[in-house]
């Protein structure tokens, strides 16, 4: 579908919303019609800007305000909506298990070199390991200077009590270091176990190595299609990014709306300046230390993170972030490496979350945590927090557990729930920035990328 088509479809689209929820305008008053019709106006003008960029990147962030915008002004509309995102996130898992492979494969088993492998693993893990740590102590730091939780009388409202319960049913035990490896690769696809697909595909690449020339050429060629063929696929998902990004937002404001902001704001303004204060003491040294473009780091990286950023979901941005990264230079096997194991290992933004999030719950408790007890927050985070990305929930489940082991009524930890869906678009955000950072970082220390 050529761009100027499918840009033309997602205008008629948001027009289509604006007249279905036109109903609502009618009882509105005179000078509120005509503050709408005004905002209106701005965003058609925006929207004709990113018809004349055909820049994917500025209709995605389009999308997003747009998405607010409908949210806001036609919830009855915009509570349908949902399906767009959920439409893309289908798509993208759909693209993730034969491109981790198929990336791998090729990465690994035509260059031979096992003890690469080996050793950027080791590398990835010792950079993740310290970055997660620093970033559990800037939540800490953050939390303790806000003292957002102090005094705070907020009431958890039965949808949130529901919700929790839910998740709370589905809790199971996990063993971290088991959930590694697969024991059906075909189960590990369709649970979306990204790390265990990792494991899969790195042992069949040694496998795939070790066998003479002739056998290996055919699984050669054919993993070098479909690695070829999935980044096209790629790119034909992304085209409905927008719709995605713009359903997503929208569903996520009629259902939620503004007003849970008001009891709980001062949590989340904490978060988000915690992260920023992550990015610019962390991110921004560590890419001076490695003397990264940055210009070129944020080309390739603004797609991918506004896409997590807006669908508050990961695993839709890793598609998009290895096809940029390998076009920015870095070597295929590295990035197919790297970048998914970051997403069991490397959750920076959620992390930082967590440490964060378990003190307001203690603040909120009227229980003040010394020194020592949030250090020792800090140590039990470092390992209930690896290897669970996979786990629907997994972050509310280790903030309930956390709490629990701090001999607070985990129900505390609860009232966070109202705002969550806005605290993970911010962590999920940071975490693709951290582990496309991540990758660089681990391909300069390996000499495989030079800029």
């Amino acid at each position: 579908m050529k761009q100027k088509t499918l840009y033309l479809l997602i205008f008629s689209f948001v027009s289509m919303a604006m007249v279905l929820g036109a109903i609502d305008i009618y009882s509105f008053e005179i000078n509120t019609t005509l503050l709408a019709l005004s905002r209106w106006l701005v965003w058609g003008s925006m929207i004709y800007l990113a018809y004349q960029r055909k820049s994917l990147t500025i209709w995605i962030v389009v999308a997003m305000m747009l998405g607010c915008e409908i949210g806001f002004s036609f919830p009855k509309v915009a509570i349908h909506l949902n399906v767009f995102s959920d439409i893309f996130l289908r798509l993208i898992k759909t693209i993730i298990a034969p491109l981790i492979f198929s990336t791998l494969v090729v990465g690994i088993a035509t260059h031979s070199n096992l003890k690469q492998v080996g050793r950027m693993g080791v590398k990835a893990i010792l950079y993740f390991e310290i970055v997660t740590t620093i970033a559990l102590f800037i939540g800490l730091a953050a939390i303790n200077i806000s003292r957002a939780g102090e005094g705070a009388h907020i009431v958890i409202q039965n949808d949130q009590e529901q919700r929790a319960e839910k998740l709370l049913v589905q809790k199971e035990k996990h063993n971290p270091v088991l959930e590694v490896f697969p024991e059906n690769i075909a189960k590990a696809v369709v649970e979306g176990h990204v790390l265990q697909v990792v494991v899969f595909s790195v042992l069949f690449a040694a496998g795939l190595a070790l066998v003479s020339e002739e056998k290996k050429k055919p699984m050669l060629d054919f993993a070098e299609s479909l690695s070829n063929v999935m980044f096209k696929f790629t790119d034909l998902v992304m085209y409905v990014a927008p719709l995605a990004v713009c359903g997503a937002l929208a569903y996520s404001i009629a259902s939620f709306g503004f007003d849970v902001l008001k009891n709980l704001a001062m949590l989340v303004a904490t978060l988000y300046a915690a992260l920023l204060a992550f990015v610019a003491l962390v991110f921004v040294p560590i890419g001076f230390i490695i003397k990264l473009n940055f210009k070129k780091f944020i080309d390739a990286v603004a797609e991918p993170v506004t896409i997590a950023f807006s669908t508050a979901t990961s695993e839709s941005a890793l598609p998009k972030a290895m096809e940029n990264l390998e076009a920015m230079g870095i070597p295929r096997k590295v990035v197919s490496f790297v970048l998914p194991t970051g997403y069991s290992f490397n959750l920076d933004g959620s992390t930082l979350y967590l440490s964060l999030a378990s003190v307001f719950v203690a603040q909120l408790a009227g229980i003040d945590l010394t020194l020592g007890e949030q250090i020792k927050i800090v140590f039990i985070l470092m390992l209930s927090s690896k290897g669970v990305a996979g786990v629907r929930g997994a972050t509310f489940l280790i903030l309930v557990a956390t709490v629990g082991d701090m001999g607070i009524d985990p129900h505390k930890a609860f009232v966070v729930l109202g705002v969550d869906a806005i605290m993970d678009m911010a962590r999920t955000g940071t975490n693709v920035l951290g582990n496309c950072l991540a990758t660089v970082v681990v391909a300069k220390w390996e000499g495989e990328y030079t800029d």
